[in-house]
């Protein structure tokens, strides 16, 4: 009987010095869609884009009234000089063509590169804000299925949005501005006698 007490003691004992596990998820999508970098990103973009636009579209307007212009010019001219007096127009008007749908790609080249950024930025916030909290995992809930169900005080989404939004105020100049130059130095010199 003692033995069967002193094992249930050595089980219980055991059992309670086992770390409990902390888990939770959060929703990807509300977190990278509610992250003001992203919202700051987006609106940036579309600002652009408006100018882009309203620049296209002057620029077409004027490419409508010439071209209105060279083809009742064209009329009255003979064969050869219309395809001549056409090429002159077309060549005259390609490398615009060409420099707006440069321009147009280069911006949609810069907006994915930046939301790419969004993403990583999302990931390891997430990860580093899982280990300064203690969990042993924090899962991504999205439509591709990786939690398909989760109890509603296990979902961390607001709690996240908000630390991201709050850390996206802040800049690694701002960081290190707080220590001068000197205290650095100081700090990693005794940090290099200490080894």
């Amino acid at each position: 009987m003692k033995r069967v007490i002193a094992a249930l003691i050595i089980l219980v004992s055991f059992s309670a010095c086992q770390k409990q596990q902390k888990i939770a998820f959060v929703d990807n999508t509300k977190v990278i869609n509610d992250y003001q970098m992203k919202i700051d990103i987006e609106k940036k973009y579309e600002d652009k884009n408006t100018d882009f636009t309203q620049r296209r579209d002057s620029i077409g307007r004027i490419y409508q009234m010439e071209i209105q212009t060279i083809q009742m010019q064209l009329a009255n001219m003979p064969q050869r000089k219309q395809e001549e007096e056409s090429q002159k127009f077309q060549q005259k008007w390609q490398p615009l063509q060409q420099q707006m749908q440069y321009e147009q790609q280069m911006m949609e080249q810069s907006y994915n590169q930046e939301m790419d950024s969004v993403i990583v930025k999302v990931n390891d916030f997430v990860e580093d804000y899982g280990k300064k909290n203690g969990y042993t995992f924090i899962f991504g809930k999205n439509r591709a299925g990786s939690v398909m169900y989760g109890e509603d005080e296990k979902d961390i989404t607001e709690a996240v949005v908000e630390a991201i939004n709050a850390d996206y105020g802040k800049t690694d100049g701002e960081e290190k501005s707080e220590t001068s130059p000197n205290e650095t130095e100081k700090k990693e010199a005794s940090e290099d006698t200490s080894k």
